[in-house]
């Protein structure tokens, strides 16, 4: 794999090919190719634009951290969170709870609907504990590369 492109990539994700090109030390076309490699691997599963929150309306961020009613109806509730816009990721962890999920919403109301009408009735989540973010002090998409996994190339 290749860290440079990944880590520029992750970075700026519209960098032309010229500019990683110049970064990897290799032409243009060959650095498409690099990336293109990368996606073939998985390894870049796709690009977008990251939004402010904020600037679009969804200026609450809560992490719910859930317990199932039932865990005979685990997919149920996996697809239903899917579903709901507002469940930007949704986590199985170890420990008391399930799933931990973090919720991008309008404000408090908004957030309620979401715990009682989305997640309690329709998606069968049993208890719930809610923490609302005061502000976020680091937030990324950038996912940390161990340079021994890496050859250098």
């Amino acid at each position: 794999m290749d860290a440079i492109a990944l880590r520029t990539l992750m970075r700026r994700g519209r960098a032309t090919w010229a500019e990683l090109g110049e970064k990897l030390k290799l032409s243009a076309p060959a650095a498409a190719e690099r990336a293109r490699k990368l996606e073939e691997q998985g390894v870049i599963r796709g690009y977008a634009a990251l939004v402010d929150p904020e600037a679009v309306g969804a200026a609450l961020t809560a992490f719910v951290a859930i317990q199932l009613n039932d865990h005979g109806h685990r997919d149920k509730f996996l697809k239903r969170v899917t579903a709901i816009p507002e469940v930007v990721e949704c986590h199985h962890v170890a420990g008391e709870h399930d799933f931990l999920i973090k919720v991008r919403c309008q404000g408090t109301r908004d957030l309620e609907r979401v715990l009682t009408q989305e997640l309690k009735d329709r998606a069968g989540a049993g208890r719930t504990q809610t923490t609302i973010v005061l502000h976020t002090h680091k937030e990324t998409v950038e996912v940390p590369l161990p340079d021994q996994l890496f050859s250098k190339t």
